[in-house]
Formats: C-alpha cells, structure tokens, sequence
C-alpha cells in the first residue's frame, strides 16, 4: 500500500516520533525554543512503516533517475543505504564538514563526480545542513537532482535556501499536514494550533517569547 503524506504524519505521531509541546517547549541544540520536536530515528524500530517509508523514498528517487544514493550523516544514512539497496545503485554518505584526519574527505563511500546523486535527509528544518552535503557533492563533481527528506517543517528560511541554490526538495510529510493530522486526533487544541502556526512564521521571534535563544 503507498504511504501517503497523512499515512506517515499519523506514524510520527503515534510512535513518538513527532512531540507536540506548545505550552512546554522543547529546547533545540541551537538554543532555540520551540513546541515541536521531531526525531525520525524512531521509526527505524518499527520494520512495517520502515519498509513503507523506504518503499516511497525508492519511488520518489527513481522520478529523479540518479546513479548514486547519498545519506546526510547522520540520521540520512540509513535510509539512504535501503533505497540504494532497494535499486541496486552506489551509495554514499556525507560529513557536515571534512574529516580532520586521514583522507580528509566529507563525501565518503564511491567518488560521486560524474554521478547524478540523489541526497536522502530525514528532516529538514531550516535546510542549511542539507545544502551544504549537496554543496560537498557537487564540490566533488556530482549533480544534486534533488534532496528527499521523510519530514520538514516548512520554514520559510528553508524554502528560500533550497530556492537559491537551484536545488529542488521533495518530502513524504509535512509540517501542514502533521498540524491537520494532529487536531483530528485531538492532539492539538486551538492556542496550540496558534502557536504552531506563530512558531513557523518567526522562529526567532517565537522562541525569544518564550525564553529562548
């Protein structure tokens, strides 16, 4: 059965993947505040949706006909490795920054010049760590036809980042359609949904309102 972007907002939400918190934000590793918080290493215990989200990913990444797999490191990597295993393509994955060390490579695994390289993330928030894997490709000579992603949520930064440099995004979810997801199951109650919606629009803003970086 294809996943649908509602299919897998509801799996985030019901494996924990996903919390919801508008009235007791979390605090991001950057200092900010925020009211959701999202960690797709969870679905990597729970082999039926995992088999599914990999199934849509393998699909997605064909209509982009690559030559090679690449996974943002950390968490891009497993799925990477499954939709490469899935069509038999080369696979890689890239450092946020070289290695100080030995080789001193960011892309690791196959040189990726000459490759239209397909690069796999499982979250996007404001895009930046994902451009600068697909800048490390293209570095080494590869095209970047598209970066994939389970989940993003949708800030406007990101959307302007990926716009600039040419590079498409394509997710399986969405921060609309979890929001949608979350009030029909009764998670989420109007002040909540407000404050998403706030959050989303000023991160910045938001999270300095709330006590935040």
């Amino acid at each position: 059965m294809r996943l649908s972007a509602g299919d897998l907002a509801g799996c985030l939400l019901e494996v924990g993947a996903v919390r919801l918190q508008p009235m007791n934000p979390f605090t991001w590793a950057s200092g900010l505040k925020s009211p959701i918080y999202c960690d797709n290493r969870q679905l990597l215990g729970f082999p039926m949706v995992r088999d599914q989200i990999v199934e849509a990913l393998t699909s997605l990444s064909l209509t982009y006909q690559p030559t090679l797999i690449a996974g943002a490191a950390t968490a891009g990597v497993p799925w990477a490795a499954m939709v490469a295993d899935r069509l038999k393509l080369p696979m890689a994955y890239v450092r946020p920054t070289p290695k100080n060390h030995g080789m001193g490579r960011q892309v690791e695994g196959p040189l990726a010049v000459g490759h239209r390289t397909v690069l796999i993330e499982d979250l996007i928030s404001t895009g930046m760590s994902s451009l600068r894997c697909a800048e490390a490709l293209r570095a080494e000579g590869a095209a970047v036809p598209a970066v994939l992603a389970l989940f993003s949520y949708g800030l406007p930064q990101a959307e302007a980042s990926f716009g600039a440099a040419g590079i498409p995004l394509a997710v399986l979810s969405s921060f609309e359609v979890l929001s949608a997801e979350a009030k029909t199951r009764g998670l989420l109650d109007f002040p909540g949904s407000e404050a998403l919606k706030a959050w989303r629009a000023d991160t910045v803003a938001w999270s300095r309102a709330h006590g935040g970086a």
